[in-house]
């Protein structure tokens, strides 16, 4: 793995870590108040906004364009229903409580988080 490579994944472990947080904090927030899909949803849809920004200057260090924020979601999608489809799995099946699926989604989502996000935020506008 080159140097650069090395640098930007171990930036998205911490800026997603720390974004991750946040998402979760609002996931356990909301849970009492919805049910567990909506909550993941919503606190899913408002990470995308605040991984956006820290993917395109902290991660992957490239300049802010209208351009990649409208598709980010959209990239964002395919991993949304691959986590969704963990957690739905993880609590349906495997009868993992509710609060902690998100945790394994993220672990098994989060090779192919990295992928499609590099590949939208460093290709050129």
């Amino acid at each position: 793995m080159s140097g650069k490579l090395a640098g930007q994944g171990l930036r998205f472990f911490v800026g997603g870590g720390a974004n991750t947080l946040f998402s979760y904090a609002m996931y356990w927030v909301l849970l009492p108040w919805m049910p567990y899909l909506w909550a993941y949803t919503t606190s899913y849809a408002v990470a995308i906004l605040t991984g956006f920004a820290i993917n395109t200057w902290f991660v992957f260090r490239t300049s802010w364009s209208w351009k990649r924020l409208l598709a980010f979601p959209a990239v964002h999608l395919v991993n949304y229903l691959a986590a969704l489809t963990v957690v739905w799995v993880a609590v349906r099946l495997l009868h993992i409580p509710e609060v902690v699926a998100p945790l394994i989604a993220t672990v098994l989502i989060m090779p192919l988080n990295f992928l499609l996000t590099r590949l939208l935020i460093t290709r050129r506008t």
